[in-house]
């Protein structure tokens, strides 16, 4: 069983949705690592809410802090530090999706950042979004991983921006998973039949048996 992680090009891109639908593509088991504010309705809770298969395990955050900034920040208001030593990424006999927080140099403390999260088996998945400046955000993912010997994926999310997309993967190399549209909502049947979509090209691109 794999465990697949997936980080964005920065904050609210649709790593959350991505996630979604990756764990009800492969059933996956689901991690939060640091949930950063919104502790009412957290990304765990999103995603259980989206997601339709009884097989999947919803494992508790490692640390939960009540505002919504990056983690160091939250954690300094929370008078809490924010050791990588701490967060145990849950043992499943199941394929497992951990979801970051914002992008890969997001810092947990000054030291350390979500990218140190990352174990060096894990799949990574780079969740790109348009914007102005999300070609050099999503070509300086990509080449950070690359540089320590990942082989991201990417998943595209929003409307289709043609010229942004080819230059990304002219430049980068790398596979893509699919594309999230720019939907006016998102329920259980709509994450079901984007992971019917992007399952084949999870299992291609990752080699996966099942």
């Amino acid at each position: 069983m794999a465990t697949f992680f997936i980080t964005g090009i920065g904050t609210e891109v649709g790593k959350t949705i991505s996630s979604a639908i990756v764990t009800e593509a492969l059933k996956a088991d689901y991690f939060k690592p640091v949930q950063a504010g919104d502790l009412h309705h957290t990304d765990t809770d999103k995603v259980k809410a989206l997601i339709s298969n009884e097989q999947t395990v919803f494992h508790k955050s490692a640390f939960a802090l009540k505002t919504p900034m990056s983690p160091h920040a939250a954690a300094e208001i929370d008078n809490v530090y924010i050791d990588p030593a701490e967060i145990i990424i849950p043992q499943t006999s199941n394929h497992l999706v951990v979801e970051g927080a914002g992008g890969l140099l997001v810092p947990l403390n000054d030291q350390h950042t979500i990218f140190d999260l990352i174990q060096s088996h894990f799949k990574v998945i780079v969740v790109s979004r348009h914007y102005l400046g999300s070609i050099n955000h999503t070509l300086l993912t990509l080449n950070l991983l690359k540089q320590y010997n990942f082989q991201p994926a990417l998943i595209f999310s929003g409307d289709e921006h043609p010229s942004t997309e080819s230059i990304i993967l002219k430049m980068a190399g790398v596979p893509v998973i699919g594309r999230i549209n720019e939907e006016k909502h998102f329920d259980k049947k709509i994450i079901k039949d984007y992971a019917d979509l992007f399952l084949p090209e999870l299992r291609k691109v990752f080699n996966l048996a099942v």
